[in-house]
């Protein structure tokens, strides 16, 4: 299916193709995209393939990821943490990883105007995203998951629900897209960000060591102007090194590629696009021969590791590439102009 006025750019100096390739030989008969051959499938890293698949223009094998999650939703809308050849492997149901499919169809209608889908995949967005509010707390945030055993655990992950105020930022688009209101989510929304920017000891479940919990609230686009780049200098030094990429821990000479073009996505929502492509231009030639990129790479060894070519990864990829060279209409998902 072809949408007006939507062409995959392809002159680009990475082979844009070859990651979305990549995405696509791995995804199943049955829709799901493990991180690759052999591994699992979570429902968040699977919708940010679908995501890549969108933006490469494979707009079938998009749709074909978000039915493969409408046909194994479970009765209270959340999906478990983990699946293996299409059999549960964690039960956990996390927050997060339920609401974020709403990023991944909003993202999606933004690159095909395609509201023939949408409207067929409301229910099973509108039953996620009701699963995620219904672990928010009184105070803001989101509970992260329930276990097992379906017990609630009370930790709160300062990711976790910045990707959750991205979720519900999402769903509300997609709601106004519609005609429906949804004045529980707006509520739910509005309490998190407040959360996000006032409440901070509130996410009791520290992550600080993580690069996520630095840049995630300004990549959800909960801080902004002023607070996202206080929040960007205090910690550069902490998380950054300097013509590699981004640690995806402090205290590891570890740099991995989703974790830099997420940063690389963050700076060009606050509208840093120099600052962005000066980042995303460190890993740009770490690649495999076949055009796609690596997962992560140890320093100053250099050291390659996973050697696995991870799907997920290359999607955020292809989404860095989307916000600097504006190759869909869905360039400026995260801009904090684009919310305004």
């Amino acid at each position: 299916m072809n949408f007006p006025g939507y062409k995959f750019k392809r002159n680009l100096s990475v082979d844009a193709d070859a990651l979305v390739d990549l995405i696509a030989v791995n995804q199943r008969a049955d829709g799901a995209i493990p991180w690759c051959t052999g591994q699992k499938t979570d429902p968040w890293d699977h919708v940010e393939a679908a995501m890549g698949l969108a933006i490469g223009g494979r707009f079938e094998a998009a749709r074909k990821a978000f039915n493969w999650l409408a046909a194994n939703q479970l009765g209270d809308g959340s999906w478990y943490a983990a699946y293996l050849e299409g059999v549960p492997q964690d039960k956990t149901r996390d927050s997060n990883l339920t609401a974020y499919i709403a990023v991944g169809l909003y993202h999606y209608y933004r690159v095909t105007g395609d509201t023939d889908f949408i409207t067929a995949m409301w229910p099973t967005m509108a039953r996620a995203i009701d699963f995620a509010v219904g672990l928010q707390t009184k105070e803001g945030p989101i509970h992260w998951a329930l276990d097992p055993a379906g017990r609630v655990d009370p930790m709160a992950l300062l990711t976790g629900s910045s990707s959750v105020f991205m979720s519900l930022k999402c769903a509300l688009a997609l709601a106004a897209v519609l005609g429906k209101s949804r004045p529980a989510w707006e509520a739910a929304r509005d309490r998190l960000g407040q959360a996000i920017r006032h409440k901070r000891p509130l996410f009791n479940m520290a992550k600080s060591r993580f690069s996520m919990d630095w840049f995630y609230p300004i990549l959800a686009g909960a801080l902004r102007g002023d607070d996202a780049r206080r929040r960007i200098d205090k910690y550069w030094k902490k998380f950054v090194v300097e013509g590699q990429g981004v640690r995806c821990v402090f205290d590891e000479p570890w740099v991995t590629i989703a974790e830099t073009c997420e940063l690389v996505l963050a700076l060009a929502a606050m509208g840093n696009a120099e600052l962005a492509g000066i980042v995303f231009g460190w890993i740009s030639e770490k690649r495999f021969e076949d055009g796609t990129f690596w997962c992560g790479f140890t320093f100053p060894d250099m050291v390659i590791w996973p050697e696995d070519k991870i799907t997920w990864t290359n999607a955020v990829v292809l989404m860095a590439l989307d916000a600097l060279f504006q190759l869909t209409p869905a360039h400026d998902i995260f801009s904090h102009d684009h919310w305004r």
